[in-house]
């Protein structure tokens, strides 16, 4: 259907709700509804019959805080109305386009699936609930879930197991209960003053169910309003809703890795502090010298089973890869050669992969912080089960890299798989990727033009590399901004060579079926064609040196100029005789404008729309160190005029195109 509308009349009761079938070939009423909830603030619920199964989380006016990925373009339709006046409330959700539907199934699973001409088939693009962590109270009172940690239930802070014996065995729904009384209980059965309480802070969660509202409170003033209340154990504030408190048992928090609301739990000073009561037990001394002789054995014969499971891993790695591909035996070699990691090291060098360690998240999956045991630190890319990529991209990325070695590239160390789980190690990068700082409001203003043409050239410098100097011939496809890292130094390293392919020696350029890439970055011949070759990474890196001159994003669009894209921005200022208006303002010093001007003439020769116009990295190397003096004169680049926002998939001449939106 292409649109859908559900009411609540809070005078009469009435609802107008969504409801599943009985079974998927019995069309009779189900025990699944979805209703939108208005006690205190709107939410929608999915119940199993009268019992919560699913919710939304408060609505702020723009999306649903409960869901992380709300302002996806899969749940950009959902609109709110409530009309006092009237007594009705009402929720509206325009799909897509007409060729989508939305449905909630006989199990309680609401999803969209839409129609995808060149499958001939539908594909689903949204449902919930994902994870078990989705499912209301899945770890009961005080319990918070996350889907990323095993086991997935663990108590708040300050909180034990209400039933230990029932929650080693992974039944959670019995909850937690607080570890000692709160101070402001203390105070009001005593009357004597002692420590006051604070609130510990949960960063990007669900926030509980049952919540009060105070629209008219400041934040700062929520914190305080909850603390005076000695019945209030929690507080959250959202600029979109306002203070919100709770008074009873905090039911359904869900920890996020990305989104979500950032949750302050009322706790005893002593908790805050960390000053937990500490049981000191006294061993004696033949005890502990057999603890000591069985922790050596054991210690003894684990490191005996890691190292027959590392061979048993470095089989099936090479497995994997000869049954997806034919390749050389010196890319076989590169493989064997390449050292892998145990799962629980890594585990144990990333504090079991916890978000305080997490840098960020890419298509492959989440990115971990690590220390090994002898002090390395590393980063942990960790396939997520819900990636577009997979086992494939994960083998191409090992093989390309694994042998690699130049400055300007980023180290791969080795990999695990072990069970489901698929990890690259690599060398950490203190300062993360470019885009975290050339498009950022303060960051950028630490490129200075040095710093940004250091960055330039190194980039340059590991495309040529790639190019033509590596054993063997890669193509990248997918250079951008967020695949630069930067060390300590802000020396730029190339990484991601999940879509990079590999040329034999007298290979100039291959088709593909499947154009997989960035928005903006893609040459034209490998979006409309799915042809690629060098000059597709020269076209990459030629947006790439336009958007690090003038410190915009290459899909940023600009109103006042006719909704051009910043090649035809690029293209009309050059035209105009007015580049000085491209240049990031940061960087704008006349002394360096001759070197600037250099680097946006490059910048336009290498996005040319047809290869033959674009020169290869080695000419692009020297003319932006002036080796040539006389440049040849750009032409139109392709992709001057924006058409709006792109497709997420299209089809060209039999070619399918997945586009990323670039980060």
């Amino acid at each position: 259907m292409p649109g859908m509308r559900i009411t609540t009349n809070l005078r009469t009761g009435q609802k107008v709700q969504l409801t599943s079938w009985k079974s998927p070939s019995n069309p009779s009423t189900g025990s699944f509804s979805m209703s939108l909830k208005l006690l205190n603030i709107p939410e929608i619920i999915i119940w199993n019959d009268t019992h919560p199964y699913w919710r939304t989380g408060p609505w702020n006016g723009r999306a649903f805080i409960g869901i992380p990925d709300m302002n996806s373009i899969y749940l950009n339709g959902f609109n709110l109305v409530v009309d006092n006046w009237e007594g009705i409330s009402y929720l509206t959700y325009t799909l897509a386009n007409a060729t989508s539907y939305l449905v909630l199934t006989s199990a309680g699973l609401l999803k969209e699936e839409d129609w995808i001409n060149e499958k001939g088939d539908w594909e689903i693009s949204f449902f919930n609930p994902i994870t078990e962590c989705d499912v209301y109270g899945w770890c009961g009172a005080f319990g918070s879930c996350n889907a990323q940690k095993k086991p997935l239930c663990s108590c708040l802070r300050g909180f034990v197991p209400k039933n230990l014996e029932e929650w080693k065995r992974g039944n959670w729904t019995s909850g937690c209960v607080r570890r000692r009384s709160l101070e402001c209980e203390r105070i009001n059965k005593t009357g004597q003053v002692s420590t006051q309480d604070g609130f510990l802070k949960l960063q990007m969660t669900k926030v509980p169910d049952l919540e009060e509202w105070a629209s008219d409170v400041e934040e700062g003033e929520c914190r305080e309003m909850c603390l005076d209340n000695c019945s209030c154990i929690a507080y959250a504030y959202d600029a979109g809703i306002g203070c919100m408190t709770w008074s009873g048992d905090l039911f359904d928090i869900q920890q996020f890795s990305l989104g979500g609301t950032d949750l302050y739990i009322r706790v005893t000073h002593s908790e805050l502090d960390g000053r937990d009561m500490k049981v000191i037990i006294i061993v004696p001394v033949v005890i502990g010298i057999i603890t000591i002789a069985i922790c050596i054995f054991f210690c003894w014969r684990r490191t005996a089973k890691r190292k027959a499971m590392k061979e048993r891993c470095k089989v099936r790695l090479l497995d994997i890869w000869e049954a997806r591909t034919s390749c050389s035996s010196d890319q076989m070699n590169l493989v064997q050669d390449l050292p892998l990691f145990h799962f629980e090291e890594l585990a144990t060098a990333s504090n079991f992969f916890h978000l305080n360690n997490k840098l960020g998240h890419g298509g492959f999956g989440p990115v971990y912080r690590g220390r090994l045991q002898d002090g390395q630190e590393i980063a942990v890319k960790r396939l997520s089960k819900a990636s577009g990529q997979g086992v494939e991209e994960f083998m191409n990325e090992v093989m390309v890299i694994s042998k690699l070695q130049h400055r300007n590239l980023v180290r791969l160390l080795g990999c695990c798989i072990e069970g489901e789980e698929k990890m690259l190690i690599y060398e950490y990068m203190p300062n993360k990727s470019l885009d975290a700082f050339l498009f950022d409001s303060l960051k950028h203003k630490l490129l200075d033009w040095r710093k940004r043409f250091n960055i330039i050239e190194g980039i340059s410098r590991g495309l040529l590399y790639l190019h033509r100097d590596s054993r063997l011939r890669i193509i990248h496809r997918d250079l951008k901004a967020s695949n630069i890292l930067l060390d300590e130094e802000l020396n730029p390293k190339i990484s991601d060579f999940g879509m990079a392919r590999i040329f034999g020696g007298n290979q100039d350029q291959a088709n593909t079926g499947r154009v997989v890439g960035t928005y903006g970055y893609m040459s034209p011949e490998y979006a409309m064609e799915g042809r690629f070759s060098e000059k597709s990474d020269v076209f990459s890196f030629g947006v790439l040196l336009l958007e690090i001159v003038s410190g915009r994003k290459n899909t940023s669009f600009y109103q006042h100029e006719h909704c051009l894209s910043l090649l035809g921005y690029v293209w009309k200022m050059w035209n105009e005789n007015n580049i000085v208006t491209l240049i990031d303002p940061v960087i704008s010093d006349p002394c360096f404008h001759s070197e600037i001007f250099r680097c946006i003439h490059v910048g336009l020769l290498c996005v040319q729309e047809f290869t033959k116009d674009r020169p290869n990295v080695s000419a692009v190397i020297s003319m932006l160190n002036s080796e040539i003096v006389d440049l040849p004169v750009p032409k139109q680049p392709p992709f001057t005029e924006s058409s709006g926002q792109s497709q997420k998939r299209f089809s060209v001449n039999n070619v399918t195109v997945t586009v990323i939106e670039g980060r």
